[in-house]
């Protein structure tokens, strides 16, 4: 049994015998940036500033000799041989640095899937380099002659190996990004994307239940989030409320079959607000909350959706006992501005 402690935040991780650096973080629920897991890609990448390790074998292009002489390491390879092992990491607070945005890169439509009436699902993959983000982040689309309002949207899916990204869009009315999206983003088409944006990722230091509190294409961050969370085995219940109008209103409803069938502690529970069905609760999350959950204290509470379905379910979940600090929100305004977030914050 021996430690990896994270710099500058002095956080500390007990590792047991033949782990990788970065199962050790992924089992304390800090997500490190990787790829591959087999030392090819580089993302896990480092700077070890006390202790010895094994690096085991990785790939001189994606660890140069350069590297190595500096202290850097591949996290998914690295087994540490002494007791105490130090690596740069993370802010103060031990939250992950973030990636530094980028403006209008290229990125083409793969897939369209109609999800809702109102809401559609659009898969992109961009034609140069990749978007680096983490899960709960949004990215800001514009057409390709930037003649188009750019409007911010959440990214749906945790970071994959080619890129894709997956952005789940509801057509407001008066909307003149929303409606150009469903009316002319189909397969084949290019546009720009800016991004990542935003501070709204899991915390690391999470060790408790979690619930998510969901309404409309609010569930986009928390299927990034809870994707990226089961992936790496998240111990702790992960259980997600959604509000729909209807049952017409529900989708992904494979994917929450899915996620129930193969990771028992997650549970999707939809309510419905404006008809009643079998299977189903009724009425609006902040209202039926404490019937489900009369204690919150222990809970890490997630909420996304419009302003006034946050601040309500924030509001119901701090009254059932949840704590300021341990409730996340991300709500959806109108022409909302990207937040890049501050300098000390990124990579």
């Amino acid at each position: 049994m021996g430690v990896v402690r994270l710099s500058p935040s002095g956080k500390e991780v007990e590792s047991s015998a033949g782990e990788t650096v970065l199962e050790t973080l992924e089992r304390a629920g800090y997500a490190l940036p990787n790829n591959c897991r087999a030392g090819a890609c580089g993302e896990c990448k480092v700077k070890v500033t006390s202790g010895e390790f094994d690096q085991g074998m990785v790939l001189d292009m994606a660890l140069s000799q350069e590297e190595r002489a500096e202290g850097y390491g591949l996290m998914c390879m690295c087994k540490p041989l002494t007791d105490e092992l130090e690596i740069e990491w993370g802010t103060e607070d031990a939250q992950p640095k973030l990636f530094p945005p980028s403006e209008n890169i290229r990125f083409i439509v793969v897939d369209r899937i109609e999800r809702t009436p109102r809401i559609t699902e659009l898969r992109i993959r961009p034609i140069g380099q990749q978007m680096r983000y983490w899960p709960g982040q949004y990215v800001m689309l514009n057409d390709v002659e930037r003649k188009i309002t750019p409007r911010c949207y959440s990214i749906a899916n945790a970071p994959t190996n080619d890129g894709e990204i997956v952005l789940q869009i509801t057509r407001v009315p008066e909307g003149e990004t929303s409606n150009w999206v469903h009316d002319n983003l189909f397969p084949g088409k290019m546009l720009n994307v800016s991004g990542p944006y935003g501070t709204f990722i899991g915390d690391p230091s999470t060790d408790g239940p979690v619930l998510c509190l969901v309404a409309g294409t609010g569930l986009a961050p928390i299927l990034s989030l809870a994707d990226a969370a089961l992936r790496r085995g998240f111990k702790q219940p992960v259980h997600l409320m959604f509000s729909a109008q209807k049952e017409e209103d529900i989708y992904d409803k494979g994917l929450m079959a899915f996620w129930n069938a193969k990771h028992r502690r997650f549970k999707f529970i939809p309510t419905l607000t404006r008809e009643e069905k079998e299977g189903y609760l009724h009425g609006r999350i902040p209202a039926i909350l404490g019937e489900h959950y009369p204690d919150l204290s222990q809970h890490s509470v997630y909420i996304a959706g419009s302003p006034d379905f946050v601040e309500a379910c924030s509001e119901a979940a701090m009254a059932l006992g949840a704590s300021e600090t341990m409730i996340h929100k991300e709500g959806f305004f109108d022409q909302a501005l990207p937040e890049a977030p501050a300098s000390d914050r990124l990579v």
